[in-house]
């Protein structure tokens, strides 16, 4: 039955990578195809491209969704499965509600909103220290930081470019969004395929098929980096227009900016915080503190509302699916 069940967490596991890759397309291109520096399909096979590179470069947020969160070491390996089973269907779940209705929310919280509210469900330990410091915090921290950082960035833009001719200007931008996009695509891969990792080492370390010093396995990276990408170039086309269009309308040095932001950003929570933070938050921000130097009315605050409720919301909803799989899912397996 555990082989079974490491069978099926696996499957799970890479599917949510997939809608993870479909659902956060947009994260990379979105600003790209709107303002025509890249055309939808040359962006999406881009995006694949990076996604999978940047999977492979570290495995540190891996290793965090791994073992800082749910606390499995006492558990029997059958319930610590059943445990990440439900949490990886109430984070598919709910990327798949808010893809529908073409809200950015974070497929990060959706998965970290699973995995508590399962381990919760299964009366498993939580480590709560870990999860505010290393999850939360940065969480939070990281979409402010991108805001901010993107409205001083922008200004310093427009000032050294404020005597030079828009339309010349904004076609170097567009060139140079190229190199942007690409940048944000990595970090997409270098965080949001780490999660997925993360997972399928938790339950290889439930059944004792792997120990907490060990690497992740190779076949367990490929896949990764392998099913997001292919979400990736499924496309995300719903959301995609959310960012692209319906926050502000975004021009090439907007763009540029916003997208060199987020990457940055995305960096150095991988490299270094080795936190798992949100690509959407992150980039959703940028956009709105690039939309910002306009004028305050340039960004449309009632679809950012919307998008907000989302993002309260990411965490206690998937949270609470999981958890009622959990009591579904311990009726036939436990």
């Amino acid at each position: 039955m555990e082989f079974a069940l490491v069978v099926l967490v696996v499957a799970l596991a890479l599917g949510f990578d997939y809608t993870n890759g479909f659902h956060d397309a947009a994260n990379a291109i979105a600003t790209s195809v709107s303002t025509r520096a890249l055309t939808p399909r040359v962006a999406l096979l881009m995006a694949a491209v990076m996604n999978f590179v940047g999977a492979l470069l570290s495995t540190k947020v891996a290793e965090t969704i791994a073992t800082a969160i749910v606390d499995l070491q006492d558990a029997p390996a059958r319930l610590s499965l059943v445990v990440i089973v439900a949490a990886l269907v109430g984070a598919i779940t709910w990327n798949l509600i808010t893809w529908w209705f073409g809200l950015p929310s974070s497929s990060t919280h959706s998965l970290i909103g699973g995995l508590v509210g399962a381990g919760l469900a299964g009366g498993l330990g939580i480590y709560g220290s870990q999860v505010v410091d290393r999850v939360l915090i940065p969480m939070v921290v990281s979409p402010t930081i991108g805001f901010v950082v993107a409205f001083i960035v922008m200004i310093g833009v427009l000032w050294v470019w404020r005597n030079s001719s828009p339309h010349r200007t904004f076609r170097r931008f567009r060139l140079a969004q190229t190199v942007s996009a690409s940048a944000m695509a990595l970090g997409h891969g270098l965080q949001d395929a780490q999660k997925t990792m993360g997972v399928i080492f938790l339950a290889l370390l439930s059944v004792g098929w792997a120990h907490p010093g060990h690497t992740i396995p190779l076949w367990v990276k490929l896949g990764a980096a392998t099913a997001i990408s292919l979400g990736t170039y499924s496309g995300g086309w719903r959301i995609m227009r959310t960012l692209g269009r319906k926050i502000i309308e975004v021009d090439p040095a907007r763009g540029f900016v916003a997208e060199s932001v987020s990457a940055t950003v995305l960096y150095l929570n991988a490299f270094v915080l080795h936190a798992p933070v949100s690509t959407t938050h992150v980039v959703t921000s940028a956009i709105m503190g690039v939309g910002a130097t306009k004028r305050a009315s340039a960004v449309r605050w009632g679809v950012a509302k919307n998008i907000a409720i989302a993002w309260v919301l990411t965490i206690p909803a998937a949270a609470a699916v999981a958890a009622l799989m959990f009591w579904l899912l311990q009726l036939v397996l436990l």
